[in-house]
């Protein structure tokens, strides 16, 4: 029972940080199909506190201030505004999936090299993942890599070089006057 009350101690507290601090970071996204299939890398950035956050990848941004999504694209010069589901922010922020997980899903961990290893594995298979490993500094609880795997398919999100800053950004994309606004709010 000690052992339990330690792993939630810890999740508790990643958790409760990612809902206080700011989290800021570069991070680098792999996807593998199955294990014969090559890796792709979409390397990325990501600022983060509770569901707030905003984030950068392959010519997108995205956005989220609490209720509604910006989604912007550079090609295009096209900014979409909606109001996600919970559902859609998970997609978007795999910290996010980890958190709606927790009470879905058996949690085990371990202590290698001065990191902390969260496995999560879902009670129902009907959810589509397979499990969700978070991996997280043990001296400060600060995220490194999270993984999901999903039957053959692996997708990796490697945090570098992540910390927690003071500025409280914008959580939101302002258009310039040459944007394209598709506002698909209620």
């Amino acid at each position: 029972m000690k052992f339990l009350l330690i792993i939630l101690t810890i999740l508790s507290s990643f958790l409760t940080n990612l809902e206080n601090k700011i989290l800021q970071s570069d991070f680098v996204a792999t996807v593998q199909e199955d294990a014969n299939a090559p890796k792709s890398d979409y390397p990325g950035s990501i600022t983060m506190k509770g569901k707030c956050f905003i984030l950068s990848m392959e010519g997108i941004d995205a956005a989220y201030d609490g209720k509604t999504m910006y989604m912007f694209s550079d090609d295009t010069d096209e900014l979409t505004l909606t109001e996600p589901t919970d559902e859609e922010l998970m997609e978007s922020n795999p910290l996010l999936f980890a958190k709606a997980m927790v009470d879905q899903c058996a949690v085990n961990e371990k202590t290698e090299n001065g990191e902390t290893v969260i496995t999560l594995v879902p009670k129902d298979k009907s959810l589509g993942i397979d499990r969700f490993v978070l991996r997280v500094r043990t001296a400060d609880l600060m995220p490194l890599q999270m993984e999901v795997k999903e039957g053959k398919a692996v997708s990796t999100l490697k945090l570098t070089n992540p910390k927690f800053i003071s500025k409280q950004p914008k959580w939101t994309i302002e258009p310039t006057e040459t944007t394209f606004v598709n506002d698909l709010r209620f």
